[in-house]
């Protein structure tokens, strides 16, 4: 990550372990618009698990947030793959943040731009875009 931007048709995933929304920055990096793109949401994690080995005082609630992000970072390496995105910007909080992180392929890492630990979900776009200015 070598620029602290939003770039225009950045594709920006903001969430939690528990789901994630994507946007696309219609604007510039100096005035972003961002306009919703989709949702990524758990469904049956059960039939799947988390990343590697699972603690044992992990919660129930922790393994899924784990098994999420383990499912988020394998859909952006996909999109990546794919050519859907150039740039990449991530919002979660931070324990996800910290889940995702060692789990992104260099070829999701090599197209972020901007990373920002913070809880954003269940805000509004324009209070999402205010956090992207301040963080960029």
């Amino acid at each position: 990550m070598t620029q602290q931007s939003v770039p225009h048709h950045a594709l920006v995933c903001v969430g939690t372990g528990e789901g994630a929304t994507f946007f696309r920055n219609m604007g510039t990096a100096e005035s972003i618009e961002l306009k919703h793109m989709g949702d990524l949401e758990p469904g049956d994690l059960a039939d799947q698990g988390p990343s590697g080995k699972s603690p044992p005082e992990r919660s129930a609630k922790e393994s899924m947030e784990a098994t999420f992000s383990k499912i988020l970072a394998e859909w952006l390496y996909k999109k990546a793959h794919a050519g859907e995105y150039d740039h990449l910007v991530l919002v979660l909080d931070p324990e996800t943040l910290g889940e995702v992180r060692p789990l992104l392929h260099k070829e999701v890492t090599d197209r972020m731009t901007l990373e920002l630990d913070k809880t954003l979900t269940n805000h509004q776009t324009d209070e999402i875009e205010r956090s992207l200015k301040a963080a960029a």
